[in-house]
Parts: structure tokens; sequence; C-alpha cells
């Protein structure tokens, strides 16, 4: 996926036409543009459009694409920028990653510890499966990065941030969006859908916490992401286990509810490559404990 194919998906979902983003904003042909958008939707997984003969329409799935579409873009400019700055300028540079989602949360009290120590400092931020985000930094090109406990970590350290707690997540219509909570046993019964392996930790939370209760679990659907899995839920009625903080992407049609008993957990934590020695990485796991606001149970509560 590449930036201009977020740009085109933007400029397609505010024009509400194809031609119009095609002959006003973009200054390409409509057929270069609609292969463009088929791309991002083969890349996504999900559609992302409706056609009709009055113009697009987003997807639910869409929708919450474009939210994370438009933040891709400010992040890129805000990269391209840090780059130019630090080009020019004594200040340090911290390239920060997180999983994508977890940052709403996380980022704006990591910036605030940051800045009151190094005012001027240059932070790079990327957003990225949890797999993909530690091998960037087992090649150095993160200095730190919020992920989950992932395997062949040898080169990194790391240190726990928070354990987000699992809820199952459903259709507005479902039985379960009118029940206080939900069992294991009771979830097996229904369509599930279980994380792909691009979430290897998720994925392996969730199995492992059926196979301790000794429920078999059979899952006829993987899904890749929030994105994927609204558009999966709310296509085949069913439901699945995903991080309580997930709550803030569901759309109205999708409800949250809490687990019953002793939910499952899934770790989050900051990681670092072991022979990085930046005082600002030094500062930042010093304040790990200020990092997050949200306690699990907070978030088990939110998400009632």
């Amino acid at each position: 996926m590449e930036l201009r194919h977020l740009r085109y998906f933007i400029a397609v979902a505010d024009a509400g036409s194809l031609t119009v983003a095609a002959e006003q904003k973009l200054h390409t042909s409509q057929p270069s543009l609609s292969r463009q958008i088929r791309d991002l939707e083969d890349e996504v997984g999900v559609q992302l459009m409706l056609r009709g003969p009055h113009g697009i329409e987003l997807t639910t799935a869409g929708k919450a694409f474009l939210e994370h579409a438009r933040m891709a873009l400010v992040q890129s400019e805000a990269a391209k920028e840090a780059a130019l700055r630090a080009a020019q300028s004594s200040n340090p540079s911290f390239a920060l990653g997180f999983i994508s989602g977890v940052e709403i949360g996380l980022l704006p009290n990591t910036e605030r510890v940051l800045r009151k120590e190094y005012p001027g400092i240059e932070i790079r931020l990327s957003s990225d499966y949890s797999p993909v985000l530690a091998k960037s930094l087992m090649r150095r090109r993160l200095d730190a990065a919020f992920i989950r406990p992932e395997e062949h970590m040898d080169d990194l350290n790391y240190k726990q941030v928070r354990s987000d707690p699992l809820a199952v997540v459903c259709t507005s219509d479902h039985r379960f969006a009118s029940q206080a909570s939900v069992s294991l046993d009771d979830i097996a019964k229904e369509t599930f859908l279980l994380p792909s392996k691009a979430a290897p930790a998720l994925r392996r939370v969730v199995l492992e916490s059926f196979s301790r209760a000794g429920i078999e679990i059979k899952s006829g659907y993987d899904v890749h992401n929030v994105v994927h899995a609204i558009s999966m839920i709310a296509s085949t009625c069913g439901v699945m286990l995903l991080p309580a903080y997930t709550k803030h992407y569901l759309p109205e049609s999708l409800k949250m509810r809490p687990v019953a008993g002793a939910a499952p957990t899934l770790d989050l934590i900051l990681a670092y490559h072991k022979a990085n020695k930046s005082p600002v990485l030094k500062l930042l796991i010093s304040k790990t404990g200020q990092l997050s606001e949200t306690s699990p149970s907070r978030a088990t509560r939110q998400s009632r």
C-alpha cells in the first residue's frame, strides 16, 4: 500500500464521485483512478466503496479506513518535515512505532514525556502490525515501539506498558448485544472470526483461552485487521474477540460486550533493541508507567 493510494481514496471519498475526483482533484483519468481504488481494496482485503449511477458511497469498512487514511497522510507529511528539519538541526530525533490504533491513547502522553525533557525533539512516527514493527526494531529502523510480545525477539528488550482485556464484538441486533457479558461457551456456538497470522500474538491468546477452557473452537474466517473485522462481523453476523480499546473504532452497527469471568488479556509492551543506548530511549523506559492512563479494569468498564 502506497501513500498515493491513500490520497486517491481520500479524494474520491471527499468528492463523492470518481469522475469529479479524477478530473478536478487528481488530474488523472477516471479508468486509471478506478484501477488504483481496486488495487487498494485488494490490498486491504475488503470493499471500501459502493459504486452507483449517482456516485460512490463508503461502506462501513470504508468509513473506518478513511479516518486512518487521513491520519496516515498527516503522519507522513510530519515525518517528511521532521527529516528536513533534522538535516538542518542539532536537536535529537526519535523513531517511535505503534500498533495501529493504540497511538490514540498513548501518543499524547508519550509526546508530553519526551518534550518535557527534550523540547526540540523530532519524533518520527510509524504505525503498523506488531510483527512488522518488531522487525523494524531489530533492523534499527525504529528506536522503540509499542507492540505485542512476539516470537524470535532475542535482539530486543521490552517493558510491559499495560494488559489489554479482550471483549466480544458483534452486530447490534445479535443476541449478545443485550447481555451483560458473554461466556466462551456461548461464543463457540456462533460463527467465530479468528485473528489471522498477521496478528500472531492476538491469535495465540484467543486460541489458548479456548484451549484452557476445554472448548473446541472452529473458525471459517481469518481477519487481518480492525477494518477487516468490522466488515466481516457486519457481513457474516459473526462474533470476534478484540482488545477493548478497539471499541473507539466501531460503528454504531456493532457492539462490544465483556467476556464473562476472567477475560483473556493481551500484553502491550514497549520494545527496543538491546544495543540502543539513546538517552531519549532511557527516559521513555523510565516513564513507561505514566504513558497509559487506561488501566485494564477501566477499559473493561468502558466496553460495557
